[in-house]
């Protein structure tokens, strides 16, 4: 009994996915087919039939772990330890010196290679 409930639930989630893809399909096609129109209109379709889209993707057993999964994703967030603005602007100077000072040392190396070649060369 299990299993049968289990392929009739994986031929309802195909035919959630075929329905998703074609949502997005007309969003496509349609945005190309009325592009004389205005664009806040085409945006505001887009937008709508994303929104269907997404409701119909999260009905299925794929769409829905991707649910909870952005939902654990959203408490892990709050869990992280931002730093201060102290500690941003000074790790942001160490980081910005530190590129400048390889940017430095590649245009030195560059430059003896150069003139190296360059003596070969003649």
């Amino acid at each position: 009994m299990e299993s049968r409930s289990v392929q009739s639930s994986s031929r309802l989630d195909v035919v959630k996915w075929l329905v998703v893809f074609l949502l997005v399909t007309v969003g496509v096609v349609g945005n190309q087919y009325f592009a004389a129109e205005s664009l806040l209109y085409r945006v505001i379709a887009l937008v709508v039939l994303a929104a269907i889209a997404a409701f119909v993707a999260v009905q299925t057993s794929r769409g829905g772990r991707f649910a909870a999964l952005l939902k654990e994703a959203r408490v892990e967030i709050r869990k992280v330890v931002w730093p201060t603005r102290p500690e941003l602007i000074q790790t942001t100077a160490i980081v910005i010196v530190f590129v400048l000072v390889v940017a430095l040392m590649l245009w030195i190396m560059d430059s003896l290679i150069s003139l190296l070649v360059a003596g070969f060369i003649g």
